[in-house]
């Protein structure tokens, strides 16, 4: 018997997943080594790890794109590794967003490839032209002025909100986010995290994305998982892998620039504090020093 919406245990678990590609042939190439992970309902899970670590292909199986070769994955107590799973329930409850959003655009205006999945939902005409205006809105492109624009004619920073509001037209009440930063000028990733506190807030809603930029994942996650060729190395609160320093370096990772300054004024004896993992605060322990001197 599956869970229901409001029952008991985590929203999405993973149990020693394992994935290979091209299995059974001689371009074989494992992904996946017996990851265990969980995420909980309200909560945003960040993937951090070198390139060909696994976080894409542990993303694609948390909506059944992918289902598993070995191992169980359940998103709210229904197994994507069932052949009776519905997935397209599923996949209308967790929402992905692929790292290169050209790779889930295909109409050739922008309002019809948001309006994609409501019509597939049967949504009445109204109803579709209400999700598409209020999704595209909701990630910054004015219905009016890009609803008849070309896809090809937009730049990738608009792709990607693109992609998100097609995805967000389905109403999902989890967002799966592969790289949502990268392509993005400082003024639209700014914006883009903002929205994404908001939606978490406003709709009580899950996330879990994979990053490689530290200081998106200081600022959104509430617990992170560190993948290493197809395993899960580590994983806890930001404040605690962060401070890991060495050992994410001996993964050729790096950590937010807040806490490498904290660290760097650390060692030149100054009193601040070591935990510090956001530009914010790291900016608030400095004016502290200063205003103490």
């Amino acid at each position: 018997m599956s869970e229901s919406a409001n029952g008991p245990g985590p929203l999405i678990k993973v149990r020693n997943l394992h994935y290979t590609y091209s299995r059974g042939t001689p371009h074989e190439a494992v992904a996946l080594r017996g990851v265990d992970l969980t995420v909980e309902r309200g909560e945003t899970v960040g993937l951090i790890g070198p390139t060909g670590s696994g976080k894409s292909t542990l993303l694609q199986h948390l909506n059944g794109l992918l289902r598993p070769q070995s191992g169980q994955v359940r998103i709210d107590g229904h197994d994507t590794g069932d052949p009776r799973a519905d997935l397209r329930t599923i996949r209308r409850r967790v929402g992905l967003v692929f790292q290169n959003p050209e790779d889930q655009l295909f109409e050739r205006y922008a309002g019809d490839d948001v309006a994609f999945g409501p019509r597939n939902l049967g949504l009445s005409r109204s109803e579709i032209r209400e999700r598409v205006c209020w999704a595209m809105e909701a990630v910054g492109l004015d219905f009016e002025a890009f609803q008849d624009r070309l896809t090809l004619s937009l730049s990738e920073g608009e792709r990607r909100r693109l992609a998100l509001a097609g995805v967000l037209a389905l109403k999902p009440e989890v967002l799966v986010l592969d790289e949502p930063t990268a392509g993005l000028d400082p003024r639209g990733r700014k914006d883009l995290l903002a929205w994404l506190i908001r939606w978490r807030e406003e709709q009580e809603g899950t996330i879990v994305l994979a990053s490689h930029n530290m200081e998106d994942l200081a600022q959104l996650a509430n617990r992170l998982y560190v993948l290493v060729e197809g395993r899960a190395v580590l994983n806890g609160n930001p404040r605690k892998v962060f401070s890991r320093s060495e050992v994410l370096a001996g993964y050729g990772l790096e950590t937010p620039l807040a806490v490498s300054v904290m660290h760097a004024l650390r060692f030149r004896g100054l009193p601040v504090r070591a935990d510090a993992i956001t530009i914010a605060e790291a900016a608030a322990e400095i004016e502290t020093l200063l205003n103490s001197r």
